[in-house]
């Protein structure tokens, strides 16, 4: 699985937020052979709220895209990678049936 964390409009990730990454990243290494690409962006918005979005490319071709907005940075962290995580086993779920 690739990955690519990027800070998005002069938002420069940090090492504290860079950790906190990682340690999301080791909650979905169960879909590691699922995953091709991972391509996560943060955006922090005039308004003071914090943008992520995830755009994920699984290995069969088919991708998704999960963007959450919040004021806390790390509460939108684990809101997308509950999504990431939810996404990924559904279409676990849709790969099995076929």
């Amino acid at each position: 699985m690739t990955v690519e964390i990027k800070g998005v409009h002069n938002y420069h990730v940090s090492d504290k937020t860079q950790e906190y990454l990682d340690k999301k990243l080791n909650r979905i290494s169960t879909f590691e052979d699922l995953i091709q690409d991972l391509h996560v962006s943060i955006t922090r918005e005039q308004n003071q709220e914090y943008k992520v979005s995830a755009d994920i490319h699984y290995r069969w071709g088919t991708m998704a895209h999960v963007t959450v907005d919040d004021r806390d940075l790390y509460k939108a962290i684990d809101t997308c990678f509950d999504k990431i995580d939810h996404k990924t086993s559904k279409e676990k779920e849709k790969i099995k049936e076929h």
